[in-house]
């Protein structure tokens, strides 16, 4: 069970601080509920119901800063997940987005930059939808990764970056040593 002000992620939401856990009236039942005031955006409270699973298992833990760090620096080492067919596409990245794993989502992100480059190079763009996909993984990821490091959201890709170069620069020196 969480607590009041725990800082959590709740699905495409972002991250989000419990503010309260109280019981309210509705058709003669009294419902524990979470109430749950994003972060980094002006919305409404959400409020989610203790008892439902559906709606709680959407509630993750944030990070560490040493797992943020540890799924930065496997990147590198990851393939990229592209997927020719656009509906199979729709749907891993629909799938991705919707259960949260940060290194997934990570994954995503790079694999529609990469994609995007390359697209680039030849005069073309990346697919509105693939361009949403991107927006929203970045979003949920950044806003995480600004507030556990405490960094403003827009350092989070500059971080991740000189992070990224810091472990191929690692990865170069390994291969060398071994030679």
């Amino acid at each position: 069970m969480y607590q009041i002000n725990d800082t959590v992620l709740y699905g495409t939401n972002g991250i989000c601080k419990i503010t309260e856990i109280s019981k309210r009236e509705f058709y003669g039942k009294s419902i524990e509920y979470y109430i749950l005031q994003p972060i980094y955006q002006n919305t409404s409270s959400i409020f989610i119901p203790v008892n439902n699973e559906a709606l709680t298992s959407k509630i993750r833990r944030i990070l560490s800063s040493d797992e943020i760090y540890s799924i930065i620096r496997s990147m590198p080492h990851e393939e990229n997940i592209w997927i020719d067919d656009d509906n199979e596409r729709k749907v891993k990245f629909s799938e991705i987005l919707k259960t949260g794993d940060r290194k997934d989502l990570m994954l995503m992100i790079k694999t529609i930059y990469l994609r995007r480059t390359s697209q680039k190079e030849i005069s073309k763009k990346i697919h509105s939808c693939d361009e949403r996909f991107l927006n929203d993984a970045e979003k949920l990821l950044y806003e995480e990764f600004a507030h556990v490091l405490k960094i403003d959201r827009d350092d989070v890709l500059p971080l991740i970056l000189q992070e990224i170069e810091i472990e191929e620069k690692k990865s170069l020196n390994n291969i060398k040593q071994a030679l």
